[in-house]
């Protein structure tokens, strides 16, 4: 990464993303096709609903023909960690128009945030418009078309985890977390360590005691609050 905020810049630096996308993205086309859906539909789930956990929830629910209600629900609590970080992001495009932040916020993705506070490291703290745009852009497409590509590949491939297209997403996710714990230089290593180390144990133990629907949110909250009580402590 560089502290360039141009569309050029964007697509450089999120063109290493698209592998991940296009793994978990396939793999969902080829579930959606397991479970009966239709090419058509695959592909409107990804355009529309556009939240890959939350769309491998709704084909599973959708196959046990569960309530459009339980499905409504549980789509939005899975989703809602989106709140968060929409929260976080907002604050940096605070003087642009209304129409401009409704798009940043509705193609806003986990990875696409991961890269935007990455890129902070870089630019003085400052993010725009036509940089984060294009990488939300990037996501999007990527993410639609393969899906519409798993769908269509679904009679020949039965099981996508045996190529090891379920673990693409983790993998993309280890990067993204290295290169900005590295760049970073704001933060002491081991302060970095240290709260991924307690997010870790708070998420194995919050698949004991949390319903998964809500697990990232929780872990997500309580991190953040663990987190800065830790950079305070560090600071003293």
């Amino acid at each position: 990464m560089n502290a360039e905020l141009t569309i050029k810049s964007a697509i450089r630096e999120t063109l290493p993303t698209v592998f991940g996308y296009l793994g978990i993205g396939v793999a969902f086309g080829l579930v959606g096709h397991a479970a009966g859906l239709s090419p058509i539909i695959i592909f409107l789930m990804s355009a529309i609903i556009y939240g890959g956990s939350a769309q491998f929830i709704t084909v599973s629910l959708l196959a046990t023909s569960s309530p459009i209600l339980s499905i409504i629900a549980t789509t939005f609590l899975i989703n809602s960690r989106m709140i968060l970080l929409s929260l976080t992001i907002a604050p940096y495009f605070e003087h642009k128009s209304l129409t401009d932040n409704i798009l940043i916020g509705t193609l806003l993705t986990d990875e696409s945030f991961a890269l935007g506070m990455n890129k902070l490291n870089y630019t003085d703290n400052q993010l725009n418009f036509p940089w984060l745009n294009t990488a939300n852009l990037i996501a999007y497409l990527t993410w639609v078309m393969a899906s519409l590509i798993g769908a269509l590949l679904g009679n020949f491939i039965q099981n996508p985890a045996r190529f090891g297209l379920d673990f693409a997403i983790v993998a993309m996710f280890i990067g993204l977390l290295y290169l900005q714990v590295i760049a970073d230089k704001r933060l002491n290593y081991l302060l970095q360590v240290t709260v991924i180390g307690l997010t870790l144990g708070l998420t194995y133990l919050g698949l004991i005691i949390i319903p998964s629907s809500l697990l990232v949110l929780v872990v997500t909250i309580v991190g953040c609050i663990l987190g800065v009580f830790f950079k305070k402590i560090w600071r003293h």
